[in-house]
């Protein structure tokens, strides 16, 4: 994964040097950066085009592609229709994944601690303020947890992920709903805030006693410890590929809400709670642009199915790939 990431950044570097028109230029969420790098990696070697993608939050993908300042946004917090309408975009899902919580005790290994909604809301808030408090003691009664203080951490910017992942407190916990809300960026009642995730997950590799939440895949790069956790069938779960894509076998998008849609708390015995999409945003007038851009994603779509299964992303379900096709065609922006 390390040395796909170094070849799609090497691409972005030298991207300014090339030919106009071998470069797409994009901007926003990191939560899917790891797919999207690969992807990009993969697409140059075969067709010369250069993906140059900037990680810097989904606030700044939706900001930048309102300025018109790249050929395409990412955002993992979808925009409603009307959004969309005023800031004249068109939107569509790329790619699936799963946010986790990770954790930083020393003696609690990956997959060893069970939380639940209610117990992860309150340690956000604040209220929670010690590892062997009696409600994550009563959900881990074999783990002897140490009375230290839980550090957390937090996205310091507008971020998709914290979007999906407040979006699940507020689902699970009134409290939080009542107190805090959802969105791109909230104000933190506790805690540190690092930018991105990459910076999420540096600080919890660095600080004892620490618990974030980052997408899985930087998880699984950064070797973080990951929790359990409790879905809506009250069952604990692991977060994995096929955890996700039972998330996602329930998700109905639809094409004439621009693809609109939240999918935490999903149904389902298997299902991963803090799942969701990532959108592409694209200016409406850029009809050129746009087809260049969907060329890229249609070769993703035909291409880079198994690239985004071995970074434990899931892949958007062939029905929903015709779904996008049919979008860009009704809309004259197909490759």
């Amino acid at each position: 994964m390390k040395k796909i990431l170094a070849g799609f950044l090497t691409a972005g570097l030298i991207a300014t040097t090339s030919v106009a028109g071998d470069v797409i230029n994009g901007a926003g969420a990191t939560f899917p950066y790891p797919v999207y790098a690969a992807w990009a990696y993969q697409y140059y070697k075969e067709t010369g085009v250069k993906i140059n993608y900037q990680s810097i939050g989904s606030g700044g993908g939706v900001r930048q592609i309102k300025n018109r300042t790249v050929d395409f946004g990412a955002s993992d917090a979808p925009l409603t229709p009307e959004k969309l309408d005023k800031y004249k975009l068109y939107q569509y899902p790329a790619i699936i994944g799963g946010v986790v919580l990770v954790v930083n005790v020393p003696g609690v290994k990956a997959g060893q601690l069970r939380l639940d909604g209610d117990t992860v809301c309150h340690i956000f808030l604040g209220d929670i303020k010690y590892w062997d408090n009696p409600d994550i003691k009563k959900l881990n009664p074999d783990i002897k947890l140490p009375h230290k203080e839980i550090k957390v951490v937090h996205r310091s910017d507008g971020s998709g992920t914290t979007a999906i992942f407040t979006n699940y407190l507020s689902s699970v916990c009134e409290d939080w709903k009542n107190k805090v809300g959802a969105g791109k960026a909230v104000k933190w009642p506790v805690g540190i805030g690092g930018k991105g995730n990459e910076g999420v997950a540096n600080y919890v590799k660095r600080l004892k006693y620490s618990i974030g939440y980052v997408e899985f895949a930087y998880a699984k790069q950064n070797r973080l410890k990951h929790t359990l956790l409790k879905n809506s069938a009250g069952n604990f779960v692991e977060p994995s590929f096929e955890t996700f894509a039972a998330a996602g076998a329930t998700a109905n998008f639809d094409p004439e809400k621009h693809f609109y849609l939240w999918m935490v708390n999903a149904p389902g015995e298997k299902a991963w709670p803090i799942a969701g999409a990532s959108f592409i945003l694209l200016a409406r007038e850029e009809t050129e642009n746009n087809k260049k851009v969907n060329r890229f994603f249609d070769w993703a779509f035909k291409n880079g199915d198994e690239i985004a299964k071995r970074l434990v992303y899931v892949p958007l379900p062939e029905e929903l790939k015709a779904k996008i096709r049919k979008y860009w065609k009704k809309h004259n922006i197909s490759p």
